[in-house]
């Protein structure tokens, strides 16, 4: 087996990089593909995830894994074999310690909250990934659907040098309550507009894959 593997990296804090790997790997782990989780986040937010589900669950039903940058690529090699998909949560910066988890991505997700200060942070990330040959791919998190802002930071987005999702993830509270419960919007008691976003995402992912 060699898995792909699926960075999620943004230099800017609180842009959701936690909440779309999480909800991406359940939605894998749904279609019946095995998922391992890999975090090299210092402040452990995935870590925190996992342990949630295990309590919620017993099973969480994926594999999980820290590191530091310098065992990035032993982690990965190690997941691939091991996994149909491998998610990777990264620092909130955009340094050396990036490169390793780039270097083994077969995409690299960049989550971009609905500010133009978001938008503004892709750009280290994106010369990291262009430098090492990568594939990156901006999705548009914590929309705010009809608004003036909305639009004017997904039509800059368009303009980046980077493919844009078509997907989106709209400002829905489902998401931040089953995070804390170490869910996927997936697996909430009941299924709402964010369940589809995610199904609509997981979708276009496997596609770029």
């Amino acid at each position: 087996m060699s898995g792909k593997i699926i960075v999620v990296a943004q230099q800017k804090g609180g842009s959701g990089k936690t909440t779309l790997a999480a909800n991406l790997a359940v939605a894998y782990a749904r279609q019946g593909q095995s998922v391992a989780l890999l975090d090299t986040d210092p402040q452990g937010s995935l870590g925190r995830w996992f342990m949630a589900r295990r309590e919620h669950y017993g099973d969480a039903g994926m594999e999980f894994s820290t590191s530091s940058a310098w065992g990035v690529s032993y982690e990965c090699e190690k997941l691939r074999r091991a996994a149909d998909v491998v998610l990777i949560d990264t620092p909130p910066k955009v340094d050396s310690d990036l490169r390793p988890a780039l270097r083994e991505a077969d995409l690299v997700l960049i989550p971009v909250a609905s500010s133009h200060v978001d938008l503004w942070a892709t750009d280290g990330v994106l010369d990291l990934a262009r430098r090492e040959g990568k594939l990156a791919t901006v999705v548009l998190n914590r929309v705010k659907a009809g608004t003036r802002l909305a639009a004017e930071v997904a039509e800059a987005a368009g303009a980046l040098e980077a493919q844009l999702a078509a997907s989106m993830l709209a400002n829905r509270v489902a998401y931040a309550e089953t995070l804390g419960t170490g869910q996927g919007v997936l697996e909430a008691a009941r299924r709402g507009p964010a369940a589809a976003e995610i199904e609509a995402l997981a979708a276009e992912v496997t596609t770029l894959l």
